[in-house]
């Protein structure tokens, strides 16, 4: 129980390691890398906390997520590799403020909420897996398919607008 608790700290302290690096860097593909180790730090935690579905499911959107975002941002940016003076963040200030607010009141409700007595009996790992299946490919299998349809159209429409974009530059 001790390893188990000190994986999930060290996984957790991870995560929020790399999502401050996002905003540290200023290089987009750079910023792209950190969001996928922080997300890949939550699903080593998911692991650690023996939900191994949840786990590998996080690992592999959030990889093939941020390396996707990181080719297009290689596309679309006038210096996705940083080497030129950028600045990744705008409204500091704004920022500073609305992230202690959110933090504040995720903390409150993480406090002050009365979440009732810890469950005597979790049904075994294998069980939870396979009601968590059955959730998915139930009803809310429409709500997936629509979103992956959603992206894949988007990416599509992207890729479209500026391959066509770059046939007119040519011609010129």
């Amino acid at each position: 129980m001790h390893a188990q608790t000190f994986f999930i700290a060290f996984f957790g302290l991870a995560a929020v390691w790399f999502g401050v690096a996002v905003f540290r860097t200023s290089s987009m593909v750079r910023s792209a890398l950190a969001l996928l180790f922080s997300q890949t730090a939550i699903g080593a935690m998911f692991l650690a906390m023996q939900t191994e579905f949840l786990g590998v499911l996080q690992i592999m959107m959030m990889a093939t997520e941020m390396s996707i975002m990181a080719i297009f941002m290689v596309m679309y940016m006038m210096d996705p590799g940083g080497l030129g003076a950028m600045e990744m963040t705008h409204q500091k200030r704004f920022s500073i403020a609305a992230g202690a607010i959110g933090g504040g009141a995720a903390l409150a409700v993480a406090v002050l909420t009365p979440w009732g007595p810890v469950v005597a009996q979790a049904p075994a790992a294998a069980q939870q897996t396979r009601a968590l299946g059955l959730e998915l490919l139930g009803r809310s299998m429409l709500v997936f398919e629509t979103a992956g349809v959603t992206i894949l159209t988007a990416m599509i429409a992207a890729t479209a607008v500026a391959v066509r974009r770059r046939e007119g530059k040519a011609a010129r």
